[in-house]
C-alpha cells in the first residue's frame, strides 16, 4: 500500500509540480504511521536551595510537537523579516531581534495558563507572539503604523496584550513591576504566577536584588528568569560579573540552571517553577542559557566581539528549531513533506503581514494624546502650543 501511494505521489509531482501527492501521503500515514507520543531525555538542570529539580525526561505528543515547532520558526521568520524592513529603513529606532532564542519564550507558554502574567524587557517581539498577538500587529507596531498592537506608538519596546506587560524599555525596571503583578496575585488569591523576565546584561541592577528581597518576604508567586544569551550589549557576561551563576545570584530564593535551547528543557523547568509557585513556597529563580543569533540591536553587527564562527556554531549545534525537528524526524512523529509544507505556509503569512505593516496609514496627529488618560478629560501639557490644541478622547 506504501509502495504505491509513494508511486502516486511522485506521478502527481511530476505532473503537476507540486507537492500535492507529497500531502496525499502525509495524510494517509497521519493515523498509521507517526508515533503519537514519545518521551525524551533532556538535560538535568543546576539546583540551588532545592532538594531536587525538574524530570530529566520529557513526553512530546505529535500535536505538540508540530505547534511548538511552527510557532517557533513563525517567531524567526518574523525576526527575519524585521531584519529586513529595518536595513530598508522602513523600521526605524531601536530594534532587538529575538531569534535563537525561540525555545524560550515557547517552553515558558507552553507551561503556563493563559490567565498567568509574563512581564519581559526590550527583546519583546517573542513573547508577544506567544502571548497571542498576530504578526501582522506586531510587524505594523515597528513599522509606527495604526493597526500596530500599541496603535503604532510604542515600536520595538513597547508591546502589550492581555496578561503581557511588554516590553520594557529601561534595563531592569520591569523586575520590580513583576513583583508588583505577583504581589497583587497573592493578594487576590487567584492562583496565578507571574513570569518576571529579564537579561544578563540586566543582573546586576540593585532593583533586581531588592525585588528578590520584597518577593522572598512575602512569598510572591513570581518566577524571575534570567535570559543568559551570553553577552550583554557586546560585553560578554564573564567581563561583566563576577559572579556568571544567575540562578544562584537570589542567594536566600531557590534556582535552577536549564538548557534555553531545549523547548522541552524550558518547559519542563517553568512547569516545576510555576508548581513551586503556586504551592505557596514563594518565588523561584531561573536562569536560561540561551543564545541571540543578531547582535544586541540593529545597530550592533554582532560580530566585533564575537566571531562568526562561534554564531555558526551554536547554530549548528543547538538551534532549538532543529533540535525539535530532528528529535521528531528521528522517532517517526512527523514527515519532512509536513515541515517543509508548515514552512511554506509561514512564509506566505509572514509576508502578507509585512504588506499590511508596510500599507497600513500611520496614526493621525489627533490621536497623539489619546491613551495618555483613561477617562476622555481634556488635555493640556504645560499650557504648551501647539500640544494645549490637541485632546484625549481615549
Amino acid at each position: 500500500m506504501k509502495n504505491m501511494l509513494t508511486a502516486i505521489s511522485n506521478a502527481l509531482c511530476r505532473i503537476t509540480g507540486s507537492n500535492v501527492g507529497a500531502r496525499a501521503v502525509v495524510s494517509s500515514r497521519a493515523f498509521a504511521d507517526f508515533t503519537p507520543k514519545a518521551s525524551f531525555e533532556i538535560k538535568k538542570c543546576d539546583v540551588h536551595r532545592l532538594e531536587e529539580g525538574p524530570p530529566g525526561q520529557a513526553e512530546l505528543t505529535r500535536e505538540q510537537g508540530l505547534h511548538y515547532y511552527r510557532t517557533m520558526q513563525t517567531i524567526r521568520r518574523m525576526e527575519l523579516k524585521a531584519d529586513q524592513l529595518y536595513k530598508q529603513k522602513i523600521i526605524r529606532g531601536f530594534c532587538h531581534l529575538y531569534d535563537g532564542q525561540e525555545a524560550c519564550a515557547m517552553g515558558i507558554e507552553a507551561a503556563i495558563n493563559p490567565t498567568d502574567h509574563v512581564i519581559t524587557a526590550y527583546r519583546a517581539h517573542g513573547y508577544t507572539y506567544t502571548r497571542g498577538v498576530p504578526v501582522k500587529q506586531i510587524l505594523a507596531e515597528l513599522t509606527g503604523r495604526k493597526g500596530g498592537i500599541a496603535k503604532g506608538k510604542g515600536g520595538s519596546m513597547h508591546m502589550y496584550a492581555p496578561n503581557f506587560y511588554g516590553g520594557n524599555g529601561i534595563v531592569g525596571a520591569q523586575v520590580p513591576l513583576g513583583a508588583g503583578i505577583a504581589l497583587a496575585c497573592k493578594y487576590l488569591g487567584n492562583n496565578q504566577v507571574c513570569v518576571t523576565l529579564y537579561g544578563d546584561g540586566a543582573a546586576n541592577q540593585g532593583q533586581i536584588f531588592e525585588a528578590y528581597n520584597m518577593a522572598a518576604l512575602w512569598k510572591l508567586p513570581c518566577i524571575f528568569i534570567c535570559e543568559n544569551n551570553k553577552y550583554g550589549m557586546g560585553t560578554s557576561v564573564e567581563r561583566s560579573s563576577a559572579s556568571t551563576d544567575y540562578y544562584r545570584r537570589g542567594d536566600y530564593i531557590p534556582g535552577l540552571r536549564v538548557d534555553g535551547m531545549d523547548v522541552l528543557s524550558v518547559r519542563e523547568a517553568t512547569k516545576f517553577a510555576a508548581d513551586h509557585c503556586r504551592a505557596g513556597k514563594g518565588p523561584i529563580l531561573m536562569e536560561l542559557e540561551t543564545y541571540r543569533y543578531h547582535g544586541h540591536s540593529m545597530s550592533d553587527p554582532g560580530v566585533s566581539y564575537r566571531t562568526r564562527e562561534e554564531i555558526q556554531e551554536v547554530r549548528s549545534k543547538s538551534d532549538p528549531i532543529s533540535m525539535l525537528k530532528d528529535r521528531m524526524l528521528s522517532n517517526k512523529m512527523a514527515a519532512m513533506e509536513e515541515f517543509k509544507e508548515m514552512d511554506s505556509e509561514i512564509r506566505k503569512e509572514i509576508e502578507e503581514a509585512a504588506l499590511f505593516a508596510t500599507s497600513d496609514p500611520e496614526p493621525p496627529l489627533d490621536a497623539l494624546c489619546d491613551h495618555i488618560f483613561h477617562n476622555d478629560l481634556p488635555l493640556e501639557v504645560r499650557g504648551t502650543t501647539p500640544w494645549s490644541k490637541l485632546k484625549s478622547s481615549s
